[in-house]
C-alpha cells in the first residue's frame, strides 16, 4: 500500500514537471529554457528535477513525446459519433478544427519544428504520430462511411486529405502564418460545417 502510494506521488510529480517545462518551453523556446525556471515553475528543487530528468534535452524529448499522446485524444474520440454522415463528419472536422485552432497546438507545432535541426528524431516522431492520429482518424470515418453506402470514395485516404486540407488552411495554416492566438473571421463550428458541406457535395451519396 505505502510503495503504491509511493508510486503515485511519483507520477503525479513527474506531471506537475512536464506540465511546467511544457509551458516554459513553449514560451521561452528550448535554447532560453533553463531548469532553474522549470524547476521553481513546477514547485521542486533543481535536484528533484534532475532526478527526474537528468539532461534539458531529455526533458523536452518527454514533453514533446507526451504531448503527441496527449493533444489528439479529441480527435480519436470524434470517431465514436453516432448519426448520419453529416453528423459524424461535423464532429470529426469540429475536433479536428478546435485541435488546431487552439493557440497550445500551433505553438508545440511551430517549436518541434524550430528545433528539427537539434531534435530530429523527436521531430519526426512527432510529426508521424500527429499524422497516424489525425490522419488515421479521418481515414477510419470515411471508410464506415463509403462501407455503409453513405459515402462514394474510390481513396478514402486521398478524400481524407481533402477534407483535412480544407480545414488545415482556416486553423492550423492561419496560426503558423499569423500568430498562435490568431482565429479566423468565422467561427470553428461553422468551418466544420462548411468543409463538410464541401465534401458531402463530392462525395455524398444522399
Amino acid at each position: 500500500m505505502l510503495i503504491g502510494s509511493g508510486l503515485k506521488r511519483s507520477e503525479h510529480k513527474k506531471a506537475e514537471i512536464l506540465a511546467a517545462a511544457r509551458e516554459i518551453f513553449l514560451k521561452e523556446g528550448y535554447a532560453d529554457s533553463g531548469m532553474e525556471s522549470v524547476a521553481r515553475a513546477a514547485g521542486v528543487s533543481t535536484a528533484t528535477l534532475y532526478a527526474y530528468f537528468p539532461s534539458k534535452a531529455e526533458l523536452f524529448r518527454t514533453v514533446v513525446l507526451d504531448s503527441v499522446r496527449s493533444m489528439a485524444e479529441p480527435v480519436r474520440e470524434s470517431t465514436k459519433a453516432v448519426g448520419d454522415a453529416r453528423a459524424r463528419l461535423v464532429a470529426l472536422s469540429r475536433a479536428y478544427a478546435e485541435f488546431f485552432a487552439t493557440p497550445e497546438t500551433r505553438a508545440m507545432f511551430r517549436m518541434v519544428t524550430a528545433e528539427r535541426r537539434r531534435f530530429e528524431g523527436v521531430a519526426d516522431h512527432f510529426l508521424g504520430a500527429a499524422r497516424e492520429s489525425l490522419g488515421g482518424a479521418t481515414i477510419q470515418v470515411v471508410k464506415e462511411l463509403s462501407a455503409s453506402g453513405d459515402l462514394r470514395v474510390d481513396k478514402p485516404s486521398w478524400a481524407a486529405g481533402q477534407l483535412m486540407g480544407m480545414l488545415d488552411h482556416a486553423t492550423l495554416v492561419l496560426g503558423l502564418s499569423a500568430g498562435d492566438e490568431v482565429q479566423a473571421d468565422r467561427p470553428v463550428a461553422q468551418i466544420a460545417e462548411d468543409a463538410v458541406e464541401t465534401f458531402l457535395a463530392r462525395y455524398g451519396t444522399r
